[in-house]
């Protein structure tokens, strides 16, 4: 049973790749290394590093060709252990239902961002959430920012799940959380001024979430201060203080506030404790306690054992979202350290932040622009330059409006990163990937793809984590035809430019993850769904 399983998966992954080549043609790539006369090996020092290969033997050692080759060797031995697949479309996806059939499974799909944060994670969730019954948030805090655009109106979260847009959705904050309750209660406020109304109703904290104080954020901000020109670049929010407080067992939490007289003992201690830490430090104790009194009795009513109603959910057959926040390169374990949050933005943060088995999850959605962005300091392999006129950093930057939704700084810019995104998908095991904001890339004459790092003359398989390492990294680039044509009208892959196309597939085959979602708009329909075909959670003979 698992050799046929096998093998079946493997026909499915070799059908999209044949089936959209056809569609739309060889892309013609250029590698802007030293490369071979046949479009095949980039030869550094005596490294190659494979791409797609044109010869004239009559063979296709293409990636596309050997999967062809491979596709029809799977068909004769399924066909000879009687396990043929008929449900497969060929040229038309990974399976049968690549356009509309809804699989409505219960379970727990995640969307996490896989390289640095601001990819676009808000609305996919948006849009996902009015299928599902539960959208929940399971790490970081305030430091997370995503904007969601509704006929022309911008709803921009920061602690609450963009599924909050729909009504039907009950709403989780997970104990992986760390929650500042001021901006908690001004962005429910923010939401009722723009007419969500009765949001309140329908969120629910973790008693185990911890607790952001005022604080906490000034400390952050003196710490990152002190740096001075080695600063991390944090969002000053309070989130690392915090969580110190958390692993140094003198964090309070959000059920402690049930027992007032408890939290103000603990509130006390952990105020003296900062007080004698940090000297010049000044907390107002009596009106901090003040505050939470007055809003203790509004908190608890949200309050709730999280664990138990999210496992008490899927065991009764609802559909639960999970909405990462940040992103894997700022994972304090994954990313590029010290550069990073101080959470565990990945794929683990699901087990961890909320309390359920790894069996429980389903679909693990990738998220990632069609370039790279990020926000403060650290390694950056593929950065451009955006402040010199009419540059494509520029471009990038202007086009992409890529400023903070938290912070309001500009972010960093730089070209599609290949071995980053590979070492997220490594890590988190995406299911599909969701590609945004293809629309920034129109009007470029070229498109450079980072295809491999070197670093000293040799290839690099990895992600390095040292960053003086990182500081010497070169990147191989490819390049392909960029376009012009406006697609933001698009709904279909179909309808995109075929250079537009050739990208995605390449970007796709380069990763060996299927690419279901294509943003080509700011606005909250303004995407390309490929259908659940395109989703390998949905290959039935993964449960063989």
């Amino acid at each position: 049973m698992f050799q046929a399983s096998f093998l079946k998966r493997a026909s499915r992954i070799a059908t999209p790749a044949m089936g959209t080549a056809a569609a739309v043609g060889a892309a013609a790539i250029v590698v802007a290394a030293n490369t071979d006369t046949r479009w095949g090996n980039v030869v550094e020092d005596g490294n190659a590093v494979a791409l797609c290969q044109n010869k004239d033997d009559g063979k296709d050692d293409s990636v596309l060709g050997m999967l062809s080759d491979i596709q029809a060797k799977v068909a004769t031995i399924q066909q000879t252990l009687g396990v043929a697949d008929h449900t497969t479309s060929k040229m038309n996806g990974y399976t049968n239902d690549a356009r509309g059939k809804k699989n409505a499974k219960p379970g727990i799909d995640v969307v996490l961002g896989s390289q640095w944060g601001d990819e676009g994670k808000g609305k996919l969730v948006d849009m996902l959430s009015q299928d599902y019954d539960v959208c929940a948030r399971v790490a970081g805090g305030s430091n997370a920012g995503h904007t969601i655009v509704v006929e022309g109106k911008k709803y921009k979260f920061h602690l609450l799940p963009s599924g909050i847009l729909n009504e039907k959705a009950t709403c989780l904050i997970g104990n992986g959380v760390v929650i500042h309750l001021p901006s908690f209660l001004n962005e429910i406020e923010g939401l009722t001024q723009s007419g969500i109304h009765h949001a309140e109703q329908r969120i629910l904290i973790s008693d185990r979430a911890h607790i952001v104080f005022d604080f906490h954020q000034t400390v952050d901000g003196l710490k990152e201060d002190k740096l001075g020109r080695n600063k991390i670049g944090t969002t000053k929010k309070g989130i690392g203080p915090a969580y110190a407080s958390k692993i140094s067992r003198n964090g309070i939490r959000i059920g402690d506030l049930k027992n007032f007289d408890f939290f103000e003992m603990r509130f006390r201690e952990l105020t003296s404790s900062h007080m004698r830490a940090f000297p010049g430090l000044e907390i107002d104790v009596e009106g901090q306690l003040a505050y939470y009194r007055s809003i203790a009795d509004r908190i608890s009513a949200m309050t709730t054992d999280t664990i138990e109603y999210t496992n008490d959910a899927y065991d009764s057959g609802k559909r639960i979202l999970i909405e990462g926040a940040n992103a894997t390169m700022l994972d304090i374990d994954f990313g590029t350290y010290p550069y990073v949050t101080s959470s565990n933005p990945s794929i683990g943060s699901v087990l961890t932040g909320l309390g359920v088995s790894p069996k429980k999850i389903h679909g693990i959605y990738g998220t990632t622009k069609a370039y790279c962005t990020r926000v403060g300091e650290g390694p950056f392999p593929t950065e451009l330059e955006r402040d010199v006129p009419g540059s494509i950093g520029e471009h990038l930057g202007v086009v992409g409006a890529e400023w903070g939704t938290t912070t309001g700084r500009s972010r960093r810019v730089g070209w599609l990163d290949i071995p980053q995104m590979k070492y997220s998908t490594l890590i988190n095991g995406f299911t599909s990937l969701n590609l945004t904001k293809l629309d920034v890339l129109t009007g470029l004459a070229e498109v450079k793809i980072g295809r491999a790092y070197k670093h000293k003359g040799k290839i690099v398989n990895t992600m390095p984590s040292c960053l003086k390492t990182m500081s010497e990294i070169e990147v191989i680039y490819e390049t392909v035809p960029g376009w012009s044509e406006d697609i933001s009208k698009a709904r279909s892959f179909e309808d995109l430019p075929v250079n537009a196309q050739r990208y995605v597939l390449r970007v796709q085959e380069l990763l060996g993850v299927p690419i279901r979602w294509i943003g080509c708009g700011a606005n909250r329909l303004d995407m390309i769904d490929r259908g659940e075909g395109w989703d390998l959670s949905n290959d039935d003979s993964s449960a063989e």
